[in-house]
C-alpha cells in the first residue's frame, strides 16, 4: 500500500509538470510563433497626384455657451463611397455594433446607418461584391448573435470574423493558461448568465466569452476600399481612419485620409490576408482600373512598420524641424524614446493627447498618457509641449502625426494607437503614410484641424492646458510600465 501511495505521488507530480510545462510552452509560442502570412505589410511609396489625397476629420467641442457641439465628416464620406461603387466594397472595422456603455451616448446611430447603406447598395446591385471584415468583440467572442451581421448576410454580403488565435499573444501570462485549457471549450451565443460586458441592456453572454476577452487581443483596422467613377474614369479609392461605426462612439474625435490611385492595390493585398487569417477567401473584380502619378508619395503600412517607419521620422529630425501628434493612447516605449531624443536634439514637439478619463460613461484612471506625459516634459529642455483634449465623455481618439523636417511634409494617420499592442506585431492595424515637399491641400487642412484644436479658436473649446490633467503619481507611473511591458492592459 505504501508503495502504491508513493508511485501515486510520483505520477501526480509528474502530470502537475508536465501540466505546467504545456502552459509555459503555450505561453512562449503565443507571444514569438510565426504571423500569419500578409501581416506585418509596408507597401509600395506609390506617386500620385495631390488632388488624389484628402484629409477628413470628425471635431467635438464645447462652444462658447458650453454646450457639446460635433462636427463629422469620416462616416459621411464612407457613406458616399459605398453609395458610389459599381463593383465592390471591401470594409474592414473594429467595433460595429450598437453596444452602449454605462452612460448611453444618443449622439449618431452608426452601426445602423452602415447597415442600412450596405443593405441598400447590395438590392441595388445583387452581383456587386461587398465583404465586411470585423473583430469577434461585436459578437462578444462567440457569446451573442450580432442583429447587424444577420441582416448583412440575409441581403448576401460576406462577413468574416477575424480569427484572434492566430495573432500573437498580447496578454502571455493569461493567454498561456487560455491556450493550455480555455480555448478548447468553445462559446455559443444562445444565451448565458453573465451581463454583457459593453451594454448591460444586450442579452447576457457565457463565461467563455469573458475568458477569451481577457486575451486582449483585436482585429482594430478600420478600412473602407471601393470603386468609384470619376470623370468618366473607373477608379479605386482607401480610405483609412481611427473612427468605428459605433453608437457610444459616435462622438468621438477622429481623422482620417482618403486615397486615389494605386494604393488600393496594397490595400487588396493587406485585406486579403486578413480574410485568409479566418479562413475565408473573397475576389473583387479590379480590371480597368485606371491610376494617375503625381509627385505625392503614398504608402500603407500595418502593424509593426507603422511603428518602424514612424521612429525612424522621428529620428531623422533634427533643431528646428517640428513634430505635431493628436493621440489617443500614447505608451509605446521606442516611440516615448524616440520623443525624448527629439526634444533633445532641439525638435518642436506639440502633443495634443486624450486624458484617458472617459470611456463610455466609465471614469479612467488616466493611464497610460497622464504617467507617459509627465515622463515627457520631465525629461524635456523646453521644445516639448503638451494639451489636453478637454472630453466630456467622448474620446479624443484620433491616431495622427505630423511631421515637417528637412526632406519636406509627412502625414501619418490610421487606426493605431502609438502602444506596444497596436504598433509591436499583436493587433492589426493599419495606417496611411502621405509625404510631400510641399504642404499640399490635404496636408494644409491636417494642420489646420491640429492647430484650430491646439489653440481652441473662433471661441471652442477643445483643449485645455498640461496643468488641467498633470499627473505625476508615481504608483501610477509604476503600472502604466508594468501594464505596457507584460500586455495586462486595454490599451
Amino acid at each position: 500500500m505504501k508503495q502504491k501511495d508513493a508511485l501515486d505521488k510520483i505520477n501526480r507530480k509528474k502530470f502537475v509538470f508536465i501540466v505546467l510545462l504545456w502552459i509555459f510552452i503555450s505561453g512562449i509560442y503565443g507571444v514569438y510563433k510565426p504571423l500569419p502570412e500578409g501581416l506585418d505589410f509596408e507597401g509600395q511609396a506609390y506617386n500620385i497626384p495631390e488632388s488624389s489625397v484628402s484629409f477628413l476629420y470628425d471635431a467635438t467641442y464645447l462652444d462658447k455657451d458650453g454646450q457639446r457641439q460635433s462636427k463629422q465628416e469620416i462616416f459621411d464620406e464612407v457613406f458616399k463611397m459605398i453609395s458610389g461603387a459599381k463593383r465592390f466594397v471591401v470594409l474592414d472595422m473594429f467595433l460595429y455594433n450598437d453596444f452602449q456603455g454605462k452612460k448611453p451616448e444618443n449622439f449618431r446611430s452608426l452601426s445602423q446607418e452602415l447597415t442600412d447603406v450596405l443593405i441598400k447598395k447590395k438590392k441595388s446591385n445583387p452581383e456587386m461584391e461587398i465583404t465586411v471584415i470585423s473583430d469577434p468583440v461585436n459578437i462578444i467572442y462567440g457569446g451573442y448573435e450580432s442583429a447587424h451581421f444577420k441582416k448583412l448576410e440575409g441581403a448576401g454580403v460576406k462577413i468574416i470574423i477575424t480569427d484572434l488565435k492566430k495573432l500573437r499573444d498580447t496578454n502571455p501570462a493569461y493567454s498561456a493558461f487560455y491556450r493550455a485549457i480555455f480555448q478548447w471549450f468553445g462559446n455559443k451565443s444562445d444565451g448565458g448568465i453573465i451581463a454583457n460586458p459593453f451594454d448591460k441592456t444586450k442579452p447576457k453572454v457565457t463565461a467563455r466569452s469573458y475568458l477569451e476577452m481577457i486575451n486582449f487581443k483585436a482585429n482594430h483596422r478600420k478600412i473602407i476600399i471601393a470603386d468609384e467613377e470619376v470623370g468618366g474614369k473607373f477608379k479605386a479609392a482607401v480610405l483609412v481612419a481611427s473612427a468605428n461605426p459605433h453608437d457610444g462612439s459616435s462622438a468621438h474625435s477622429n481623422t482620417a485620409m482618403k486615397v486615389r490611385d494605386f494604393l488600393w492595390r496594397d490595400a487588396v493585398k493587406s485585406e486579403e490576408a486578413a480574410g485568409r487569417l479566418s479562413g475565408n477567401n473573397f475576389a473583387i473584380n479590379t480590371s480597368d482600373i485606371t491610376d494617375e502619378r503625381g509627385d505625392i508619395k503614398i504608402r500603407l503600412l500595418t502593424e509593426k512598420k507603422i511603428r518602424n517607419r514612424l521612429v525612424s521620422l522621428i529620428n531623422e529630425s533634427v533643431e528646428g524641424d517640428s513634430i505635431d501628434m493628436a493621440m489617443f493612447y500614447l505608451s509605446d516605449r521606442k516611440v516615448v524614446e524616440a520623443l525624448k531624443r527629439a526634444d533633445k536634439n532641439g525638435v518642436n514637439v506639440r502633443l495634443a493627447l486624450d486624458p484617458n478619463k472617459d470611456a463610455f460613461g466609465r471614469e479612467k484612471n488616466g493611464i497610460p498618457n497622464r504617467p507617459v506625459a509627465a515622463e515627457l516634459i520631465k525629461n524635456s529642455k523646453g521644445n516639448t509641449q503638451i494639451r489636453w483634449c478637454d472630453t466630456h465623455g467622448e474620446q479624443c481618439h484620433s491616431k495622427m502625426t505630423l511631421i515637417k523636417n528637412s526632406s519636406g511634409y509627412h502625414l501619418l494617420l490610421g487606426s493605431a494607437n502609438l502602444t506596444k499592442r497596436n504598433i509591436g506585431n499583436y493587433n492589426l492595424e493599419t495606417d496611411i503614410l502621405a509625404e510631400s515637399g510641399k504642404k499640399i491641400p490635404a496636408i494644409a487642412r491636417a494642420y489646420e484641424f491640429f492647430n484650430e484644436t491646439w489653440e481652441n479658436r473662433s471661441g471652442r473649446i477643445y483643449t485645455a492646458d498640461y496643468e488641467k490633467y498633470k499627473d505625476e503619481s508615481i504608483y501610477k507611473t509604476l503600472l502604466y510600465h508594468w501594464m505596457e511591458r507584460t500586455g495586462m492592459s486595454s490599451f
